[in-house]
């Protein structure tokens, strides 16, 4: 890395120094949607204002899940990517690493505490709350991660109940995104942004956005471009989805992801074209916002666009200069 996991996000983005010592020192997070990329990451598309910058970063591929599009943005008027089990009742689980061909391709970042507050902001999960959990783990003597795995073992891993003992520890819900566990074959445990329910979001006074816009499940690209329940932004779709995308520019696998995606369609060259656009930079963007310098990032991913990627490129092709 550009600097060692002790100093490197040391100062808070407000410029105040960290002096929490513990296991919460640092958070490790799931990324499976934006924060793939350091597009995504360094929120580009969006003037940069919820931008993130990791300690560390490295490959993982998560077994039991699934992604898709399903939880409105509170970014802009698209849909914003999903996680789920695919089997209820079961953790999803992650691997660190490239290798293996099940699973979906994800990325663990390493977050320094002082950054926890623009997560949660940029989950649409109150900062205060966020931070109210971490100090009850603090106080358990656990990880984040290990704290919140324990909940959802004693509500044997059902989401909803879930959501609702989070919401009677702490007062609170989100409509938007819930931190859930993603314990990991090493041992560790992350944390991943998953969207309050469809059947709710452990609060009967607090509607998830799922159930307000009729989300009841995943959505592939296609199917979310063919949404009617609220007014989609297509270009703004198209630009979020090439964020995700991005990550397979680490070799992250994203096959999943361009499964029945037609690029022949006008919103299919927007994306090839967003895409393009930003496919040069990636790498570069992707350093930056994971605080890698070049020697750690060949060894923590590959460097090699994933193969599934291929048809953007083509499809970019066809359409010629801007």
């Amino acid at each position: 890395m550009g600097s060692s996991i002790e100093d490197a996000g040391a100062r808070a983005p407000g410029g105040a120094t960290n002096q929490t010592n513990g296991a919460n020192r640092t958070l490790l997070v799931i990324g499976y949607g934006s924060l793939l990329s350091g597009y995504g990451l360094l929120a580009e598309r969006r003037g940069g204002g919820s931008r993130l910058i990791a300690r560390d970063a490295f490959a993982v591929r998560l077994g039991n899940a699934r992604r898709g599009f399903a939880k409105p943005s509170s970014h802009g008027h698209y849909l914003a990517m999903d996680l789920e089990p695919v089997r209820r009742g079961e953790p999803i689980l992650a691997r660190a690493g490239l290798n293996g061909a099940e699973g979906i391709g994800a990325v663990g970042l390493v977050f320094g505490r002082e950054w926890a507050a623009l997560i949660a902001r940029r989950e649409e999960y109150d900062s205060a709350k966020f931070l109210e959990l971490i100090a009850r783990a603090d106080a358990a003597g656990a990880g984040l991660g290990e704290f919140l795995l324990e909940i959802a073992r004693r509500t044997a891993f059902d989401l909803l109940a879930y959501r609702t003992e989070l919401r009677r520890l702490l007062g609170y819900t989100s409509p938007g995104y819930i931190f859930h566990p993603v314990p990991l074959a090493d041992g560790r445990v992350a944390i991943a942004a998953i969207g309050s329910g469809y059947e709710g979001s452990g609060d009967p006074a607090v509607p998830s956005k799922r159930q307000e816009y009729g989300m009841d499940r995943l959505l592939s690209m296609r199917e979310a471009m063919a949404v009617r329940s609220f007014e989609l932004d297509r270009t703004g779709q198209a630009g979020y989805f090439a964020e995700c995308l991005l990550g397979g520019m680490h070799g992250l696998a994203v096959d999943d992801l361009m499964a029945e995606l037609d690029l022949k369609t006008d919103w299919g060259g927007e994306l090839a074209r967003r895409f393009s656009l930003a496919a040069p930079g990636e790498p570069e963007r992707f350093m930056r916002a994971s605080s890698l310098d070049a020697a750690r990032y060949r060894a923590q991913f590959p460097g090699v666009a994933h193969e599934c990627l291929a048809p953007l490129s083509v499809r970019a092709e066809d359409r010629g200069p801007e």
